[in-house]
């Protein structure tokens, strides 16, 4: 029985014309041979599987060949490129960084580095993640790299070059491989698939292509597993979705068919037998919104060309984007957006993601309202006579649930001072009087209102005789603590707290006592205009005013200990011998 090996292994490319999808960086590296241009340190930095390893064995064979092609290739026949083949050359080494990060290792490395080689023109030495290399060895590194011997070149290759000291990077030069296009994936996978004698459908490599995001080598390590997978050597579309744990994007087409019809049994129903097969939640609504942006993207040519997938899944998305608006796609996603946020938090998972569909189902009734005998249009924008403004139909906002709010209830036409209250005046009773005039003034008036305060307001209406009735201080205890008591069945404990306190009348100002300026901010903040409002609404005074008066404390002799040195300073006086002590035992205290 044969060992096996597998595909990324076998149909490693030797020469540069076989590496995928990176011709920019090929061609430079061949330009360079053929014009003997060759730099002292080249650095490979990319993603992972997209070539940089294989890029640095293919220079470093090629810059050693004795055969070299007119078109910058290796011979693959002579002395130095069969030993690289058969991995015995003497002239290039290749050192993995990620198990010789150390000092020790960089300075073995660089004394190899003074012995010029035995055979061939250059003495090569690829190094693989070197961005795994301690501080200590970069530093180590620096000078042989700065300037090596003529006949020493260095190929450094990495998937972090952010980890690289900025000093290593300006003595290399620099070649950014980029992902590979999931076409040229497909096209390269059917290849191998030839070789192999395997049957393979174009769709079943182009889901490998796309699932392999970039990495070839993630691509053929997949192609790979769903060959063994299949037992007559024929590779399916469905097979590779089972083995991969796919879920097929027919299902988000018809659940989207089933939201724009607002069909939502059949997307509850879709969304069980989804679940049912083993996929998660959080999965299925990021599938989803992947989806509804690739139907946003098919709305225009421009961005429907910048979709990674085949033609076929272009000309479905393409479809089902006529059939739906952006502002329900829009909505769409921002509801699943919040759903994505709320998922692993949440204690039912599932209604969640129930409610999520259930939300924007009901979107195109939010968006296209219909009435009774009407045809569901909205009337056009019609002018307005001259001078006026003319008011434009706008699509409405994107909602965060589909509920429509309710209109407001008209507010019954009175006599009130136009003006903005930029306080949050508290709500009165329902009698009728001039502070409840305000606050429905609040909700009514326009934007060309004054800005006139709460404060400004309550003082016009106390300089007006008729607005200033007696009262003694009998009824405004008992007023006083019917208020305290109302906060107190209200749960409001910090404002049963703030008036929990003995008060004295002096004219038509109430004075209260506090200890402090801080408990006057916070009845000034939290209590005084509610407080205050209802006290002169219930006395029908206004010209009642509050009043804190600080009480002023003697000041302690007490000094507070606060830090390690007072708490010893403390303990010293007071016991003499904690000192001596100290002082034979060499001790201290921290600060």
């Amino acid at each position: 029985m044969e060992n096996f090996i597998v595909s990324a292994r076998k149909y490693r490319p030797t020469q540069f014309d076989s590496v995928v999808g990176q011709s920019h960086i090929t061609t430079t590296l061949k330009n360079a041979i053929k014009s003997n241009h060759l730099a002292q340190a080249f650095l490979f930095c990319g993603p992972r599987g997209v070539g940089k390893t294989t890029c640095a064995r293919i220079l470093a064979k090629t810059i050693n060949c004795e055969n070299i092609g007119a078109d910058g290739e290796a011979c693959g026949t002579c002395p130095s490129c069969t030993s690289f083949q058969e991995s015995t050359s003497l002239t290039i080494h290749e050192l993995d960084a990620a198990s010789n990060n150390s000092v020790e290792d960089i300075r073995n490395l660089i004394d190899q580095v003074r012995y010029p080689p035995q055979r061939g023109r250059y003495k090569i030495y690829i190094i693989d993640e070197v961005h795994m290399l301690s501080s200590a060895a970069f530093n180590a590194f620096l000078k042989t790299l700065e300037e090596p011997p003529s006949y020493a070149i260095f190929i450094l290759a990495t998937t972090e070059k952010h980890k690289i000291l900025p000093t290593i990077l300006s003595r290399c030069q620099i070649f950014d491989f980029n992902r590979i296009q999931w076409k040229d994936m497909a096209s390269h996978l059917a290849s191998i698939a030839t070789k192999e004698n395997i049957q393979a459908e174009p769709a079943a490599l182009e889901l490998i292509s796309i699932k392999a995001d970039g990495g070839l080598r993630d691509a053929l390590s997949m192609f790979d597993l769903n060959v063994t997978f299949s037992t007559d050597n024929t590779l399916r579309h469905k097979d590779v979705l089972e083995n991969l744990h796919i879920l097929d994007s027919d299902y988000y087409l018809q659940i989207t068919d089933h939201m724009t019809t607002q069909n939502h049994v059949g997307a509850l129903v879709l969304l069980d037998e989804i679940m049912r097969k083993g996929f998660d939640g959080q999965q299925f609504i990021a599938g989803f919104m992947e989806h509804l942006r690739n139907l946003l993207f098919a709305k225009d040519p421009q961005t429907l060309a910048l979709m990674e997938i085949s033609d076929e899944s272009k000309a479905k998305f393409k479809q089902q984007a006529e059939k739906t608006s952006t502002s329900f796609l829009l909505s769409a996603m921002n509801i699943c957006a919040q759903c994505e946020t709320n998922y692993k938090s949440a204690k039912n998972p599932r209604l969640h993601l129930e409610l999520c569909l259930l939300k924007i189902n009901y979107l195109p009734s939010v968006f296209q309202p219909a009435t009774e005998g009407g045809d569901g249009k909205k009337a056009e924008p019609q002018a307005k006579a001259a001078g006026a403004k003319t008011t434009e139909t706008q699509a409405p906002i994107t909602p965060k649930t589909p509920v429509l709010e309710p209109t407001p209830p008209a507010v019954k036409e009175e006599p009130v001072m136009e003006t903005t209250i930029p306080v949050d005046v508290p709500t009165l009773q329902a009698k009728p009087n001039p502070v409840s005039g305000l606050r429905s003034a609040k909700k009514v008036v326009d934007a060309k209102a004054t800005e006139q305060t709460a404060e400004e307001v309550l003082a016009g209406l106390s300089n007006d005789p008729a607005n200033s009735k007696a009262f003694t201080i009998e009824e405004l205890t008992t007023v006083w603590n019917q208020l305290a008591a109302e906060f107190q069945s209200a749960n409001l404990i910090n404002k049963y707290v703030m008036m929990n306190r003995p008060i004295e009348l002096i004219g038509s100002i109430i004075h209260m006592k506090v200890e402090n300026e801080v408990q006057v901010q916070q009845f000034n903040e939290n209590v005084r205009l509610e407080v205050l409002g209802k006290i002169r609404e219930r006395l029908q005074n206004y010209s009642i005013d509050i009043a804190l008066d600080v009480i002023v404390t003697e000041k302690s002799d007490k000094k507070m200990l606060y830090t390690q040195s007072d708490k010893y300073e403390f303990l010293a006086n007071k016991y003499p011998l904690l000192s001596e002590m100290k002082q034979k035992l060499g001790l201290d205290h921290e600060y």
